[in-house]
């Protein structure tokens, strides 16, 4: 279900990054969120895009989004670009890929770029629960990097923030090395940038706290060699049986035979369509399932994933 909202504010942080601060048009407060979540925006062109909050999740008076635009993009960062205060969006309900763990002794935030945008909000809600954090930020330099001065100067962090500027990516890993022998295997440590970035720092922390400890979060899709795609066979828990063809998604599929299927990005970033697995071998071709739910073997993205297997029964969340 998605609300309607108006732009209320627009702050620009850098010439390729602004903020929209959005209310709903109704007037009523929003419902607190978990931190880490992100929303389905759509946007005065019809185009539906996914942005992480990165507003303290307890308040309920507006949204923050982040929209950096992209050069490559299509079309959905360049029409947020030409909002304006006033304007009218669609903004669906939040929803977490990336979330806070309960009991962690400490939580170690690293962030690339406009990746910066769940960690923040992460950071206001660990803040506000006394919990030990620190915030790493790594941006090409301080003029590309959104919300410094908030950072530096008007969220009371103070000391968790670690702003790294014009750090080369071969030399961030030996920036996080002191915080990594610092953690323990209670410790969790959440990261979202780019993939090259994000597998840098799993690779600095996964031996200190484990795979299941390293949280991630990606914005874009990851380009896959469909060529040895083979035809398998997908079973729903009620019983009925699709045949899915080597060129086409298990979504696809189920769409086109009437069953229906929560989907946003249709590019395994997003989560809405993951599925449970309850037998056979999936083939994971997503971004958003965490490291330890892929090897678990019991979801799947069905707009990207395959099977391994001949078959799947899947259950439909």
């Amino acid at each position: 279900m998605s609300v309607s909202v108006r732009v209320a504010e627009i702050i620009t942080e850098t010439p390729r990054i602004r903020t929209l601060r959005l209310v709903r048009e109704d007037g009523a407060p929003f419902t607190p969120y978990q931190a880490g979540a992100h929303v389905d925006i759509t946007g005065p062109t019809g185009v539906l895009r996914q942005y992480s909050l990165c507003s303290p999740p307890e308040d309920p008076s507006s949204l923050l989004i982040a929209v950096k635009r992209e050069s490559g993009s299509r079309g959905g960062s360049a029409a947020l670009h030409e909002v304006g205060e006033g304007d009218r969006l669609k903004v669906g309900e939040p929803r977490n890929l990336l979330t806070i763990a309960e009991g962690a002794d400490r939580h170690v935030l690293v962030a690339g770029g406009i990746g910066i945008t769940p960690l923040l909000s992460m950071a206001y809600d660990l803040h506000r629960r006394g919990a030990e954090f620190t915030l790493y930020y790594f941006a090409r330099s301080r003029d590309e990097a959104a919300f410094v001065d908030l950072l530096e100067n008007r969220v009371g962090f103070g000391e968790r923030v670690r702003l790294e500027f014009g750090v080369p990516r071969t030399e961030q890993p030996a920036v996080l090395v002191g915080e990594a022998a610092g953690l323990t295997t209670a410790s969790h440590v959440y990261t979202c940038g780019p993939q090259g970035f994000m597998d840098q720092v799993t690779a600095v922390f996964e031996p200190v706290v484990g795979t299941e400890h390293v949280h991630t979060e990606n914005f874009t899709a990851t380009e896959i060699d469909t060529s040895g795609d083979q035809p398998f066979t997908v079973e729903l828990d009620t019983g009925e049986v699709f045949e899915i063809p080597a060129d086409r998604s298990i979504l696809s599929v189920l769409e086109d035979n009437g069953i229906d299927v929560f989907k946003s990005c249709e590019e395994g970033v997003c989560g809405s369509c993951v599925s449970g697995v309850l037998e056979g071998t999936p083939e994971h071709r997503d971004n958003c399932l965490s490291a330890a739910d892929k090897a678990s073997g019991t979801q799947i993205a069905l707009c990207v994933s395959r099977a391994r297997s001949s078959k799947l029964v899947i259950e439909l969340y």
